[in-house]
């Protein structure tokens, strides 16, 4: 080959070598997840009249006898709110949030920031990825998000739940994450971004990995998106989180029985298996010895590890045939013995479902106190805990896992506003 053709055809393939590298910007404010308390952000609230055009989405069947949600936002500090059918015990109308509104986005990731929550995995359902409406609401919202979490320092990052998936939807995945690359930037905002990083590159989460409910995708579909972000010459190396069913070790119970997957979770960043719903606040002490059981087998394969801690739940307004408080709060209790648990067995990350999760009652976000009065209960603190108790417990909590504040496993008390 002539001298100077393959010389330019080095510096050709060099060049654009390093145009691909350029895809995600070499490094962020938070370079990586250890040392932070993180929270799941579904952002899929709509209202009639939002613009969104998607109705009460994610509201439920909104009148005066039926709801789909367990738990009434405060609403005192919204901007934009939109009036329901229900009332308060004054005789007023009870008003609702949209997720579709950029103030509701930049007043929760304020909060996040006032109560010294570390930054949210924005969720990112394939289902919603699928029709116009969807990709409209989710686009809008993590625009909002992003800008949200550069203004108040907080971290951020994508995670893709694959309920909904089927074979052959992991190309929508993969045009997905191409298009918020090359769109909305959301790796590539310089060096100084707020996108979360971990070993050194840019941290996406696939959940739903490993879960023996029927799905209607494959582990071969699942390791394609994966290959993908950890190896396209243009949009990978990126780190991966695999959110997976809780009895992930032994592959049984809520898990696929096929050795492949732990194959394939030694290949993953983190580990993230689900916690919501699986344990009662009697039932901790099993949670316990999972978690070390999971941090063992992490730290024996070169993983790292992050539990999923949750404040209570319930689904009684979506599925009447469920109790209502169906795993009770218990003035915080259950979600501090969580919270320090976890810490003091190991943890050395958290992730707290979640912080909007009105519909099954998992929301740490400031909850009314005095809720809509009528047909429908919901769940609401007890008399002296206040409406944003769980955001202070989590802050507390971020600092005690950073050493900041000493480690305590009784619970903090709570903050009560004169």
């Amino acid at each position: 080959m002539n001298r100077k053709i393959y010389l330019l055809m080095l510096f050709l393939s060099i060049t654009l070598w390093g145009y691909a590298q350029n895809k995600h910007a070499k490094q962020s404010r938070f370079p990586s997840y250890k040392g932070l308390v993180m929270t799941g952000y579904q952002g899929w609230f709509n209202a009639k009249g939002d613009g969104g055009d998607r109705g009460w989405n994610h509201y439920g069947q909104i009148d005066q006898k039926n709801a789909g949600i367990e738990i009434w936002p405060e609403m005192t500090e919204y901007k934009v709110t939109y009036k329901t059918p229900f009332k308060l015990a004054n005789g007023d109308h009870a008003q609702l949030f949209s997720s579709y509104d950029d103030s509701s986005v930049q007043l929760h990731f304020k909060w996040m920031k006032d109560y010294g929550i570390d930054g949210a995995f924005i969720q990112r359902f394939i289902a919603n990825l699928k029709y116009k409406q969807g990709i409209n609401h989710n686009n809008k919202v993590l625009t909002t998000a992003f800008d949200a979490a550069e203004k108040n320092k907080r971290a951020i990052a994508i995670m893709y739940d694959f309920s909904g998936m089927k074979e052959g939807d992991e190309k929508i995945v993969i045009d997905d994450f191409k298009k918020l690359v090359d769109d909305l930037k959301i790796t590539n905002r310089g060096n100084k971004q707020s996108y979360l990083y971990h070993n050194g590159k840019p941290l996406v989460a696939l959940w739903g990995v490993g879960f023996n409910d029927n799905r209607k995708y494959s582990l071969k579909n699942v390791q394609t998106i994966i290959n993908f972000l950890q190896n396209d010459p243009v949009y990978g190396g990126c780190s991966i989180l695999l959110g997976v069913p809780t009895q992930w070790r032994e592959l049984t119970g809520d898990t696929m029985n096929d050795p492949e997957l732990l194959e394939m979770f030694k290949k993953a960043d983190i580990i993230h298996p689900w916690f919501v719903g699986r344990f009662t606040e009697a039932r901790l002490p099993k949670m316990m010895e999972r978690i070390k059981g999971d941090i063992a087998w992490c730290k024996t394969n070169k993983v790292d590890y992050v539990p999923v801690i949750y404040p209570g739940f319930s689904w009684h307004n979506m599925k009447p045939e469920s109790p209502l408080d169906q795993i009770p709060r218990n003035r915080g209790q259950f979600f501090w013995k969580q919270l320090s648990g976890a810490i003091q067995n190991g943890a050395e990350m958290i992730y707290l479902a979640m912080f909007d999760e009105v519909d099954e009652g998992t929301a740490i976000f400031k909850i009314s106190k005095n809720p809509p009065v009528g047909n429908v209960e919901f769940v609401k603190p007890e008399e002296d805990i206040p409406s944003d108790y769980y955001l202070y417990l989590s802050g507390y909590a971020a600092k005690m896992l950073r050493k900041e504040v000493p480690f305590q496993s009784k619970i903090p008390a709570p903050i009560l506003k004169k």
